[in-house]
């Protein structure tokens, strides 16, 4: 911090280039970043220092997002089809490291998941009645 209230440490900020900070943080720090000239000037810094055109394992390793489970394995860990390790391990990714972008694509399989469901119900319900008005319709022959 440079000692004013809620300006985000150099921490918070190369988090907030790799997209690390709760979703709330990462406006606040927006917010603040769109009127203050000094901390612009402290994040080209960073930013400079963050990816100066190297290509580092640690960089690669973020930007590929090589410990972000697949879409197959978040499924699983939906479904409750993952072995225990890989379970613990997404449970430990989503709720401690807080990966967002991983929480984002679970949420997208929940709500396919849930959209499923209601296409199954709605068909299901289709089905009966098309069947109860069929018989209801011989039932005035």
């Amino acid at each position: 911090m440079n000692g004013k209230p809620g300006e985000p440490t150099a921490e918070e900020l190369v988090a907030f280039l790799n997209e690390q900070l709760p979703a709330e943080r990462m406006s606040e720090i927006e917010d603040v970043l769109r009127d203050d000239s000094d901390l612009q000037s402290r994040m080209a810094a960073i930013v400079h220092q963050h990816d100066p055109g190297t290509h580092s394992v640690g960089a690669i390793w973020r930007r590929e997002r090589l410990s972000c489970p697949s879409r197959n394995q978040l499924g699983s860990y939906l479904l409750g089809a993952a072995d225990a390790t890989r379970e613990a391990y997404i449970d430990f990714h989503l709720r401690v490291i807080g990966c967002r972008y991983c929480a984002a694509n679970l949420a997208d399989l929940e709500g396919a998941a849930s959209e499923a469901a209601g296409d199954e119900a709605g068909r299901r319900r289709r089905k009966f009645f098309q069947s109860s008005a069929g018989f209801l319709w011989s039932d005035q022959d």
